[in-house]
């Protein structure tokens, strides 16, 4: 009787187990600890260094957005004035604010190395930075499924084993106990 107990015990945790709720569940609805996602891909950015400042540029479509700041403590540099060109075209910079600067490009640029050069004047500082700017073509997103959503029919059919296997344990129990009440009640 005690085995009988034990398989049943057994055979309901392996059923239970086969219906846990991770493997019923659709995209998007796993609750897990997944990383929060980003808000797309990085924009393309350049850098230009010198002993006296570092220049960083960000390109968003035609929007150009420069930050200037002195190399030895990263504060923005005040009062400067940046000429900025392109693959050796003349950008027109905007200051916004204390080593911010904005422009807006005739058209955006296109996929290839974009070469940077910066002529920065601040008070008595000046120097000529250079850099790169490396466009790449937008990649086109493949979108893989998770290997349990490929796990998802073996463990359907694995839950619908463990019940069949469960019921003829029930059923097999069933008519176990019902010998022995009809063996034990004519002795």
């Amino acid at each position: 009787m005690k085995t009988a107990h034990t398989l049943a015990a057994w055979t309901l945790a392996a059923m239970l187990a086969g219906f846990a709720p991770q493997t019923l569940s659709g995209d998007g609805h796993d609750h897990g600890d997944a990383p929060a996602p980003s808000g797309g891909p990085a924009l393309p950015r350049f850098t230009a260094v010198s002993e006296l400042f570092e220049l960083v540029g960000v390109i968003n479509g035609k929007s150009l957005t420069v930050y200037l700041d002195r190399f030895a403590d990263s504060s923005p540099v005040k009062d400067a004035k940046v000429d900025l060109e392109l693959d050796g075209k003349a950008v027109a910079l905007e200051p916004h604010g204390d080593g911010e600067f904005e422009a807006t490009l005739q058209e955006a640029l296109k996929a290839g190395v974009v070469s940077v050069t910066a002529t920065v004047i601040a008070g008595e500082d000046t120097d000529l930075l250079a850099g790169e700017l490396d466009l790449h073509e937008p990649a086109t997103e493949e979108h893989e499924e998770p290997a349990a959503a490929d796990m998802k029919p073996y463990a359907i059919g694995a839950g619908a084993g463990m019940l069949v296997v469960g019921l003829i344990g029930w059923a097999a129990r069933r008519k176990g106990i019902s010998r022995t009440r009809s063996i034990g009640g004519a002795a």
